[in-house]
């Protein structure tokens, strides 16, 4: 049977025929709107996470580390700085049982506070790569020796070279910058780790650094104190990540803030981190090392027995000659286990590497590029 057609039908069709062509033309826009979202054209707002139109300059999500351990005197100024020279950038302060005013005075400077209750920088700077995400961080101390002025160029080298690990290089700008032996130490130290892991590292007990997510997101942090400035840059050497150093001032504190580094004590520290990570990561290297100076002992005690033999056919002092094979096996053995643990650390590496190469890195400066040209 069919539909009678009334007069508000007829209106309703002739009303449809007049929107059609409305409808589908949104439709179209944002189906395209969808598309361009699906094609990675929409770009993620520093720090908000939201998505903008095309035609936005990308930026990277950028955070300001600040381990602090009672440094009231110094922190606000610190804190303010960094807030001033990287205004976008999240400024967090990690405090680590200060019994002082820090977390207040902080917190009225404009940082976000948290704190690690278990001693030590390593265990914050663990903590701190845990806890939060960003594209960049920026880790500088808390005791106002270092330049906030210097950060926009750190990022900006980081993000325009693609470095996972940009390091400030201390120039000292007044004698009480450093403390005695502290200029020796860490010439010696960085000296070490350069002969041993390369060379591509210059003043690794810097503390103003920046680093990319995935040097952060990869790190496997096993430091507890301040030895922590090795396990970076040996992270970075051993995955041959990119390098880059930029050279600013360092001063010394203000009034009423004291160093919490222990010269002798923490020196010795980070030497003995610096000896278990060779043998972690270069262990042929390190037991070699023990080969050879028993394979020499065990030639000392051997050789006036074998001037001897040759010289009269007789071997007059067979304990000693025992000894001396015995230290040899020694050797040998020292060497087949630095071989046989080379494997292993390989392995390993592979597996640090493997997890360094799924965490992605963006281009932002090539993402900048294609904004400028497609407005252009």
């Amino acid at each position: 049977m069919p539909i009678p057609v009334t007069p508000s039908c007829a209106r309703s069709g002739w009303l449809w025929a007049g929107l059609r062509p409305a409808v589908f033309e949104a439709k179209s826009a944002f189906t395209g709107k969808l598309h361009a979202i699906y094609n990675g054209r929409l770009m993620r707002v520093l720090g908000v996470g939201r998505f903008v139109s095309e035609g936005f300059m990308a930026r990277p999500r950028v955070v300001v580390l600040i381990p602090c351990f009672n440094e009231e005197a110094a922190i606000d100024k610190v804190v303010s700085d960094f807030r001033q020279a990287l205004p976008e950038a999240t400024v967090y302060v990690y405090d680590n049982n200060s019994t002082d005013r820090t977390v207040e005075v902080a917190r009225a400077a404009g940082a976000q506070v948290r704190s690690e209750p278990m001693q030590g920088k390593g265990n914050v700077v663990r903590r701190m790569f845990r806890d939060i995400d960003a594209d960049y961080y920026v880790m500088v101390d808390g005791d106002d020796t270092y330049e906030a002025t210097l950060a926009p160029e750190m990022v900006q080298l980081a993000v325009a070279g693609r470095h996972d690990l940009v390091n400030c290089v201390r120039c000292e700008t007044e004698s009480a910058a450093y403390r005695g032996g502290h200029r020796l130490g860490n010439q010696l130290l960085t000296g070490v780790v350069r002969l041993i892991f390369g060379d591509r590292v210059e003043d690794m007990l810097s503390g103003y650094k920046v680093f990319s997510r995935r040097f952060a997101k990869t790190l496997p942090a096993l430091s507890q104190g301040f030895d922590i400035e090795t396990e970076l840059t040996v992270h970075a050497l051993e995955l041959a990540m990119p390098v880059a150093h930029v050279s600013g001032p360092y001063r010394g504190r203000p009034v009423g803030s004291e160093s919490k580094l222990h010269t002798y004590r923490d020196g010795w520290r980070i030497l003995m981190l610096i000896l278990k990570l060779v043998r972690h990561e270069r262990p042929v290297f390190f037991f070699g090392v023990f080969a050879g100076l028993l394979m020499a002992i065990s030639l000392v005690l051997i050789s006036p027995i074998l001037l001897e033999y040759v010289r009269t056919g007789l071997v007059p002092r067979f304990p000693t000659a025992i000894l001396s094979m015995g230290v040899m096996l020694l050797a040998f053995m020292s060497l087949n286990s630095g071989i046989l643990l080379d494997t292993v650390s390989r392995g390993r590496r592979e597996v640090r590497m493997l997890a360094y190469l799924q965490q992605p890195l963006p281009d932002f400066a090539a993402e900048q590029a294609a904004c400028e040209g497609d407005r252009a």
